[in-house]
């Protein structure tokens, strides 16, 4: 379909469109759950081998495989499967399957950021860690950048829940996302996927497994390739922006000399192209500060005319094309020996990741007297080498364990460059609400570029034992040194228009700069400990306090001056975790809690700055925040064709003390106030069907909820930024034959509801970003397996 009537129609009625083009979708969902009923009898009666039990699900929190229900860890697992069938690609999207789990999306990757249980880190700048670490096959990623490759050939996702650094590092003080990726198979065998959704979103997936020597080396390949066009429509050209073309390859390699000794080689490459708007017009109200009145800005209304800024608004008036081009690419070699007593890992790996940005921080379709033109274009080439060497205990004993070294090594080099033009002296009348367009030879331009970079190295000695009193009683002990060292350098010079030579910066340009640089070493140290209990086979229980260790970081971004030189300290941690892992029905139910209690000291956050006119975030220790709360999971298995998944997190994120920098732009009462990205109540219901339609045939049908409270996205509470509560509700139908196909339709956010992933101040007005599922959609996919 043509974008043009597209839009159109969508102008017209969103439910029409949705449903006049899908009828058959429309009814097929509509008509879940009485199908679902009337299947029931049949369904039971055909059960087969199954056991009607939950499956017993195996992790390796603790770098050792072992149950989920024995882990004394608060974890959340998704399955590679779970996932597909979701049409869930990306980090970014489990939020959505997780309550305990938010995502910040940007007009760029460098801008994104994970969130577990309230806590993550928001900064561009590369002299600064994430909070939750991102983990690949045994491999940290350094940046949080890294962390939006797409997923591709998963066996699971485990998300860690609370400071877990002692085994996973620094950058993991609140929580770890997991990746395990498929290993390859014996026997030969394959798949090809195809999926298309409404708005011209298509993904094509392949793969292929296999024995490659028998008895000694097996192999995987799989591809993508996918593409949409996007759900935000530009009216400067028609156009349609906020989509995606990715494509990646992923190999992996499996070598077993012996029965003692295996070597595992895996690369992987994943190339992406966004065009994500700079924001999308949400309000034209600006706040003063300090008074913090709200006052509506209606020349900027008139400029981003025809637009009309609202909280549903999904229209942009911009004559630059903001867009990101991403690369995402590594190897590591896995080795693991078993000695017997002991068992011996060695991972070596290398990645590189880099970044190219194109943005429009003015976001108008012309040059007007009022508001300065802003086009950014950047650049970012980061590496990183790392090698962790472990020894586990292979045996049964009083005491098992885990010991190791970690070494990491990280460079980043980066070029941002920012031309802003404006018109002092145009001669143009006067448009309504004070708006004066830039006259003909009335421009003038001004370019500053600023090359910095960091180089981060990081060497630890970890160790964690669980001390085996008895069948029903353990403790838990774990111990981390961490030695940081990092550097920085950073200059910016600075161009003038020829009819200004002498001007020496512009708003939203700082002065030119000579190079500078700076350099720290900070030692850590993080730990775990606490009891864990047994009362019967069926239900564990443990209590631990754990403390956790972010290392030091530099504020090193384009606009930086001499007063953000200094470095900030590490950012600790202490969290008190209580939880109760039990089986119950004779294996049919399975419910865990756990209820928790952090203080983090030193936070590192972003807060409102002005610099050269322009509102810039300065990254500061920001005093102290805490999170507590309380967090479900419940998988049952009603009838064994019925199962039902739920989660629950409660959650209260707040700010503790808040230590005001100087020159803020905004207010600075904000201790008791929620954090950023951290709804307080959050929770997910899944539920799944399975039907026999005869010994060839199988329907499944499944559907999904999750509620998501009021969440505000400032840590300055900037009026305008909260995304009130709103639920999302999925379904789908899937055929699956004997043969090895399934043919699935989905539905997604059936009640059709609009919000935000990020609403953020520009200074002019209040943008929102729009996800994928800000309306809904349905689509279909095609799957084969050999």
């Amino acid at each position: 379909m043509h974008r043009a009537t597209l839009t159109a129609r969508r102008a017209r009625s969103a439910r029409h469109s949705a449903f006049a083009r899908l009828p058959l979708a429309a009814a097929l969902l509509a008509a879940l759950p009485a199908l679902a009923q009337q299947a029931a009898a049949p369904a039971a009666a055909a059960s087969g081998v199954d056991t009607g039990k939950v499956q017993e699900v195996i992790i390796s929190a603790t770098k050792r495989l072992q149950p989920l229900q024995s882990t004394p860890i608060a974890v959340s697992v998704l399955s590679g499967t779970q996932l597909e069938r979701a049409n869930l690609n990306n980090l970014g999207s489990i939020a959505s399957a997780v309550p305990t789990v938010n995502f910040r999306t940007n007009a760029s990757n460098k801008d994104s950021a994970l969130f577990i249980r309230g806590l993550g880190t928001i900064s561009t700048s590369p002299g600064v860690e994430p909070d939750v670490s991102t983990v690949l096959d045994g491999v940290v990623t350094a940046r949080p950048g890294q962390a939006t490759l797409d997923l591709l050939e998963i066996e699971r996702i485990e998300i860690l829940r609370g400071p877990q650094g002692t085994l996973f590092g620094k950058n993991a003080s609140a929580g770890v996302i997991n990746i395990v990726t498929r290993a390859p198979t014996k026997e030969l065998s394959g798949y090809g996927d195809l999926s298309y959704f409404q708005g011209n979103e298509r993904r094509v997936r392949a793969g292929i497994s296999g024995e490659m020597v028998p008895g000694l080396v097996r192999g995987l390949v799989s591809v993508m390739d996918g593409k949409y066009d996007g759900n935000v429509t530009n009216v400067y050209d028609g156009s349609k922006v906020n989509g995606y073309a990715h494509k990646g390859v992923r190999g992996r390699v499996d070598i077993t000399p012996t029965k003692d000794l295996k070597l595992v080689l895996i690369a992987d490459h994943v190339q992406a192209d966004d065009t994500p708007p700079t924001g999308v017009p949400y309000s034209t109200n600006v706040t003063a500060y300090p008074s913090g009145a709200v006052t509506a800005n209606p020349g900027y209304a008139t400029a981003v005319a025809p637009v009309v800024a609202s909280p549903g608004n999904r229209q942009i008036n911009s004559e630059m094309l903001t867009r990101v081009h991403d690369v995402n690419e590594g190897v590591s070699a896995q080795i693991d020996w078993d000695l017997g007593a002991v068992q011996l890992t060695s991972i070596t790996a290398s990645r590189k990741w880099t970044n190219e940005q194109y943005q429009d921080q003015d976001r108008l379709g012309a040059l007007y007297k009022t508001f300065n033109r802003l086009a950014d274009h950047g650049t970012l080439d980061f590496t990183q080498f790392s090698q962790e060497l472990r020894i586990a205990s292979a045996r049964p004993g009083f005491v098992d364990y885990v010991a190791g070294l970690f070494y990491l090594d990280g460079k980043d080099d980066e070029v941002y460059a920012r031309t802003t033009s404006n018109c002092p002296s145009t001669t143009a009348a006067a448009l309504p609400n004070g708006l004066v367009p830039c006259s003909a030879g009335s421009v003038q331009s001004y370019t500053g570029v600023s090359p910095y970079g960091t180089r981060s190295k990081s060497t630890s000695v970890f160790g964690e034992s669980t001390l085996n009193f008895s069948k029903q009683a353990r403790g838990i002990l774990g111990l981390r040194w961490t030695h940081d060292d990092l550097s920085y350098y950073h200059s910016r010079s600075f161009t003038p228009d020829p009819t200004n030579p002498t001007a020496t910066s512009a708003a939203g340009t700082a002065p030119a700069r000579a190079q500078v640089t700076g350099s720290t070493k900070q030692d850590g140290v993080s730990g775990r400990i606490g009891p864990q209990y047994n009362f019967t086979k069926d239900v564990m229980g443990y209590a631990t306090y754990s403390r956790g260790y972010k290392g030091p970081a530099y504020n090193v971004f384009y606009n930086m001056t001499p007063t953000q030189d200094n470095v900030l300290a590490p950012e600790k941690s202490n969290a008190y975790e209580v939880g109760l892992k039990t089986t119950l029905a004779d294996g049919k139910v399975q419910l865990n809690l756990a209820a928790f209690d952090a203080t983090y000291s030193g936070y590192q956050a972003n807060v409102p700055d002005l610099v050269g006119g322009v509102i810039v975030t300065r990254l500061i220790n920001a005093g102290d925040v805490t999170t507590k709360g309380f967090e479900a999971d419940l998988t049952a298995r009603v009838t064994p064709r019925l199962t039902i998944n739920g989660s629950l997190a409660s959650t209260r994120a707040r700010v503790k003390h808040f230590n005001c920098p100087p020159n803020a732009a905004a207010s600075c009462n904000i201790d008791g106030k929620p954090l950023p990205f951290a709804p307080d109540t959050k929770f997910s219901l899944r539920a799944s069907y399975t039907q026999t339609l005869s010994d060839r045939y199988t329907l499944e049908w499944g559907a999904d909820a999750t509620y998501t409270s009021k969440t505000n996205f400032d840590l300055t509470q900037q009026p305008d930024s909260v995304q009130p509560a709103y639920t999302i509700v999925n379904a789908m139908v899937s055929l699956e034959s004997a043969a090895g196909w399934r043919l699935s339709l989905l539905g997604k956010n059936l009640g059709n509801r609009s919000y935000a992933t990020f609403i953020q101040s520009s200074g002019n007005n209040i943008n929102r970003y729009v996800p994928r599922d800000d309306r809904r959609y349905f689509g279909i996919d095609a799957r084969y397996d050999f």
